[in-house]
């Protein structure tokens, strides 16, 4: 059966409810449109997340990013919508989403969103020697 794209966000349960750990998911190949010219948008897209009861299945999440790929999206708000849907998909302890875009026009762009539970109390970071 084919895939197709799905703004669907599925979950499954955390395996480790009781601590807090980092999810690292890369995906390098985002494409959207400008909405301005609807030439193609280019960017690495990172989430890092704490999560709590939930975690993002990562197929649906291949689908939900191949969504975009004909829809016209300025970077800020498309960051900001991922990280939107993400939250409301899984709820989680800590997440950051981290758009990378390619150059257009001779700029780069980065865009950096954030949420934080607010009964979340972030761990001491620990430096080895």
């Amino acid at each position: 059966m084919a895939s197709t794209p799905s703004k669907a966000l599925e979950t499954f349960e955390n395996p480790n409810q009781g601590r807090d750990y980092t999810i690292h998911i890369s995906i390098p190949e985002f494409t959207c449109l400008c909405p301005k010219t609807g030439q193609p948008d280019f960017a690495t897209i990172n989430i890092d997340y704490v999560p709590d009861r939930n975690c993002i299945e990562l197929k649906a999440l291949k689908m939900y990013i191949w969504s975009f790929r004909d829809e016209g999206a300025f970077h800020e708000a498309v960051t900001n919508q991922m990280l939107n849907d993400f939250v409301a998909a899984c709820d989680p302890r800590f997440m950051r989403v981290t758009a990378e875009f390619n150059v257009r026009g001779g700029v780069y762009t980065n865009v950096v969103a954030e949420h934080r539970n607010p009964d979340w109390i972030a761990p001491e970071p620990v430096h080895l020697p």
